[in-house]
Order: structure tokens, then sequence, then C-alpha cells
């Protein structure tokens, strides 16, 4: 009889391992609309010393957290009907997290929003159209560039503006948080068209100028998209790649293009998580993973 309860014991034993070993394996993280998760493969526990604390804290988590685009056709697109996410930093992201081992979890954001959720830890970095500039760098970390676009300007054809000129003493839609503005009014000035006695770079406010041209700031690209077509506002001024989705039929862009955009990776001011990430977007740039991206995903 003790033999049996022997026997029945280490029975027990086992399939309390077994069942423990394959719950692990099943692991899935983040639910709802504006999240995905899956298993990115990889395990590399066994190297987690390697990496600086953050970066561990993250593999240790199981959870690459990541601010995305969620309505920008070949960067960053949820679909409204599957919730699945499509683009070039969707595919990059998924690839840094397969990297480090864990799943990934997509957050969407805004140009207003994505700094605060990065400052606040709520995402690990962000890849969502987020342009580097030397006034950025004093906030945030960024990968070299992985896209280089332009800034130009969406109109109405019924408008008739065809270039910088047809913009003077009209209403121009932005995203708020963004650089547009800026770089329209910049433009502008460089071109002779408006005056620039007034302008100054590292303190130009969109809501305030009004010389030559005016802005309205949004919180979303549709919503610009809506106040161009009932007449809200003149134009729409954002990169080049984010207004194809919005060109149609009736409208066109300007002739002019101005002020590249490059989009980086952003990380936290001195995180240890930036050296890694650097790594894996110089060695993709260097073997052609990112150029095969930029085409597959018809951003050429």
């Amino acid at each position: 009889m003790k033999s049996l309860k022997k026997y029945v014991s280490l029975m027990l034993s086992i399939l309390l391992l077994t069942s423990m070993l394959a719950a692990c394996g099943g692991k899935e993280s983040g639910t709802g609309g504006a999240a995905n998760a899956e298993s990115s493969g990889t395990a590399v526990s066994n190297d987690i010393p390697q990496y600086p604390a953050d970066v561990q804290a993250i593999i240790k988590r199981g959870v690459l957290k990541v601010g995305v685009k969620n309505a920008v056709i070949g960067f960053g697109y949820e679909d409204p009907l599957t919730k699945e996410y499509s683009g070039l930093e969707i595919t990059l992201a998924k690839k840094i997290a397969e990297h480090l081992g864990v799943y990934f979890e997509f957050t969407a954001v805004t140009a207003a929003t994505r700094t605060e959720l990065l400052d606040s830890g709520d995402i690990d970095c962000v890849l969502a159209t987020f342009t580097i500039t030397d006034e950025r760098k004093k906030s945030w970390d960024f990968s070299s560039p992985y896209y280089t676009d332009y800034v130009t300007v969406l109109v109405e054809n019924s408008s008739g503006i065809k270039g910088l000129e047809g913009l003077v003493n009209k209403k121009v839609g932005v995203s708020s948080g963004s650089t547009s503005a800026k770089a329209l009014v910049k433009a502008m000035i460089d071109g002779g068209i408006i005056s620039g006695d007034s302008f100054k770079e590292d303190t130009f406010d969109p809501a305030t100028w009004n010389t030559g041209v005016s802005f309205h700031q949004y919180d979303d690209y549709p919503t610009i998209s809506t106040a161009l077509s009932a007449g809200e506002i003149m134009a729409f001024c954002v990169d080049k790649s984010i207004l194809a989705v919005y060109n149609t039929d009736s409208r066109s862009y300007i002739a002019d293009k101005f002020s590249p955009q490059n989009y980086g990776v952003a990380t936290k001011k001195g995180s240890g998580f930036t050296a890694v990430v650097e790594e894996l977007i110089t060695g993709w740039l260097s073997d052609g993973t990112i150029d095969k991206l930029v085409s597959e995903n018809g951003l050429e």
C-alpha cells in the first residue's frame, strides 16, 4: 500500500510539473482594440545579464510596449475589422520584440500623446512617424533614421491652390505636437513669400502665429481631413507619406515639398534600451532589411 501511495504521489507531481510548463508555453499578453500581443518566439532568458537594467526589466516582464500610429497606412495602421496592425513601423517593432524574445503590445499614439506615454513609462519606445530634431534630442533618445520623408500640403482641387504662394492668408490644419506648422512657415519665409521678421524657430507657436498664414491644430489626421472637406481649413500640412492616405481624386498636393523628416525610434533619454535599438536599426539598414520593408509597404 505504501508503494502504491508513493507511486500515485510521484505521478501527481509529474502531472503538476507538466501543467506548469504547458501554461508557460501558452502565455498571452494584452487585450483590447488599441493593443495586440503575440509570441515572438526565441527565448533569451539565459542572455539577460548582457543587457542594461531597463532592458532586463522588459525581458523579465515578457512584453515590449510600443507606441505606434493606427491610422497611417504603410507605417502603422489598425484594420478596423480585424484589429490587426500592419506597416513598416509595426514590423520593426515586432522584430525588436523578437530579438528580445518577448511578446509585443501596441498602444495607439498621436503626435500629442506619444512623448507623454514614453515619459510616464506606459510604453518602452515609440515607432510612430516621429521626426528626429535637435530640440527633441534634448528630451529623448533617437535611433538612426529608418525612413526619410518630406513635408508638403494637401488641398482641395476646387481651392485653386497650386503652391506655397496660394497659402498666403489661409488657415492650414496641422497635428498638435507636430513640427509641420514650423516647417511650412520656414519654407514660406525662405521662399520670400511671407515676412520672417517675427519668426523665432526656438519659440515658434502655431497657435499664435498669424503672419501671412495661420493654423488650426487637431488631435488626429482623420479630423484634419474632415475639416478640409468641410472648408474649415484650406490646406492640410504634414509629411507626404501621411498625406497619401487622405489624397483623393478631388484633392492634390501643392508643387512644393520641404523640410526633410527623418523618422527614428524614440526611447527615454539615457535609456540602456537606446543602444540595443540603435544596433538593431543600423544592422537592418546595412543588410537591406529596412529597404525591403519600405518597398513591401509601398513607401519608395
